[in-house]
């Protein structure tokens, strides 16, 4: 339960469950909240774990990103955020993610399985949102849109670019 650090975070459900089939499978699912220091640590040692016992990961992304708050970067948020990228990296085990929602940020980058990543219909997956990027680029609220066909985070656009393997649903 939690992070092994004392806190814990709900907006990320880590565990291990059975497939129809009944092959055991270990999850990692953000619920569509930032998910917070102790949400990415629980999720590597839910990932190494799984690696430890052989059991294939599924991770499912649904964030605005990580949590970037005073309280979040004093937890370790970048230590923890890195970690989870380390985990996914070093699983022998077969790794898949599906994005069910929002990607963004490094904060959904984390738990993305490189070369075995899905998105539905209605997902976005990107480093950055599109409203603070057209922030950034200094572009008034109503370029937005405009902003969001530049950055290619439709699911579509991640299949062509080779970022997602499919779309599902």
């Amino acid at each position: 339960h939690g992070d092994r650090s004392g806190a814990t975070d709900p907006g990320l459900l880590c565990g291990l469950g059975l497939r129809a089939d009944g092959q055991p499978v270990a999850y990692v699912a953000q619920c569509g909240t930032p998910t917070r220091p102790a949400g990415y640590r629980a999720a590597a040692r839910t990932i190494r774990l799984a690696d430890r016992l052989g059991v294939p990961v599924l991770t499912l992304v649904d964030t605005p990103g990580a949590a970037n708050d005073a309280e979040a970067e004093r937890a370790g948020a970048g230590a923890a955020i890195a970690d989870t990228f380390a985990a996914i990296a070093a699983a022998r085990v077969p790794v898949t993610t599906l994005v069910i929602g929002e990607g963004g940020s490094g904060g959904a980058l984390a738990l993305a399985a490189p070369e075995n990543t899905h998105v539905t219909v209605d997902s976005y997956f990107s480093v950055i949102a599109p409203e603070p990027a057209a922030a950034i680029l200094k572009r008034p609220p109503s370029e937005t849109g405009a902003t969001a066909d530049q950055l290619r985070l439709r699911p579509q656009d991640l299949v062509k670019l080779g970022f997602a393997l499919s779309i599902v649903g």
